[in-house]
């Protein structure tokens, strides 16, 4: 049976390997817009390391794609169906069944994601800053969860939504006892996500 990691990496190392060669950006020129080292931009492309969620938004924020277009693993059909079951893990915790997973995601000009994300006690995420004109929108199911944007915590219980600004650093924490579960949207805007792109120069 086919591992969905390895599907993952290797999707992921065609995609950041075919924007940059599309760009005609060389591996240093990446990394100079991106922040991630050569080598690490290396170990990616030969498919070679599994990345972190913040690197990932990086290299897609500079290279002006987004982030489920690069952890694509087949061609996009015209109506594009994601079964149940079938999203992409690209967080697990450390010490807990909890994960966060890309359900979804659309293409520029109107750029969004759609995310589901399980935690449990003890469990959390630090996001990197996003692209300036960022913003995330999280609903909470079940439990109780701390946002943190800009050392403002905001406390969500069940029921609750909340949409903020994601162009600087925030958290995700598990709160309360039990499981924890959000869906999470970010969406990111037409001049951020093409700007990248049109500078070729590199």
């Amino acid at each position: 049976m086919a591992d969905p990691a390895a599907a993952v990496t290797r999707a992921v190392a065609h995609g950041v390997r075919a924007a940059r060669t599309t760009r005609g950006w060389s591996l240093d020129a990446l990394a100079s817009r991106s922040g991630v080292s050569k080598g690490m931009l290396v170990l990616i492309e030969q498919d070679r390391t599994n990345p972190s969620i913040g690197t990932l938004c990086r290299l897609a924020d500079a290279l002006g794609t987004t982030l489920a277009r690069l952890v694509e693993t087949s061609e996009t059909p015209p109506a594009r169906v994601v079964r149940a079951g079938c999203g992409v893990c690209l967080w697990r915790s450390e010490h807990s069944p909890g994960r966060g997973v890309l359900l979804v995601g659309s293409e520029p000009p109107s750029s969004l994601e759609m995310w589901d994300w399980t935690m449990h006690e003890g469990d959390s995420y630090e996001g990197d800053a996003h692209v300036a004109g960022t913003k995330e929108t999280v609903s909470v199911l079940r439990g109780s969860l701390e946002i943190q944007v800009a050392d403002e915590p905001v406390v969500l219980h069940a029921g609750d939504s909340a949409v903020f600004a994601a162009d600087r650093a925030h958290a995700y924490r598990h709160t309360g006892q039990g499981e924890l579960r959000f869906v999470l949207a970010v969406a990111q805007s037409q001049s951020a996500l093409l700007t990248p792109a049109l500078d070729g120069s590199g």
